[in-house]
């Protein structure tokens, strides 16, 4: 799954958990937490595995429901600590919905070796090319059925975080302004 199919995953999921557990829709800050949670894994994996070929492949440490669950409860911690309890719940929901999102393309294929990251390092790793980055993986993109699903996905999450009142944008643009980016 690309970055924006998963950030559609993580807020739609975190904004009906939201919506059911708080009766209100994310906050600005869970918006932030779970779009971070969201792209975790792929920011660790991916140059780890294709930059410096320290890790099998761009789905393997931080994608394991293993390292999940370390990360999760560290996070946890940290904000329990900090007042920070639904921002630690949103970064969860968006780290945890990124490996099972992967999970879905193979498992629809009925390639189920290729799910076997979940379990990593404790389950072998499918051999991977992991000499390419994500230029040249951008570059392969094809309409497929699974890429217009995203793409509707990925609308309807927009609809969605629109009708929420945008959480998280006022709140980024003050971030980038007061380092002077925009």
């Amino acid at each position: 799954m690309w970055p924006w199919g998963h950030l559609a995953v993580g807020y739609l999921v975190y904004a009906a958990l939201s919506r059911w557990r708080f009766e209100e829709p994310p906050s600005a800050a869970a918006t932030l937490a779970v779009a971070v949670g969201t792209q975790f894994p792929d920011l660790v994996d991916k140059p780890l595995a294709w930059t410096f070929h320290v890790l099998p492949s761009g789905r393997s440490l931080a994608h394991s429901l293993l390292t999940v669950a370390v990360v999760c409860v560290l996070v946890y911690v940290y904000a329990r600590r900090n007042g920070l309890g639904r921002p630690a719940l949103a970064f969860a929901v968006g780290y945890i919905s990124h490996p099972f999102a992967d999970a879905l393309s193979p498992l629809l294929a009925g390639e189920y070796e290729y799910i076997r990251y979940l379990g990593w390092p404790v389950l072998d790793q499918p051999p991977y090319d992991t000499s390419r980055g994500f230029g040249a993986h951008l570059a392969d993109l094809e309409p497929s059925s699974l890429v217009l699903a995203g793409t509707f996905l990925v609308g309807f999450a927009l609809l969605v975080w629109l009708r929420d009142g945008r959480p998280g944008l006022a709140a980024l643009r003050e971030w980038l302004r007061a380092r002077r980016v925009v």
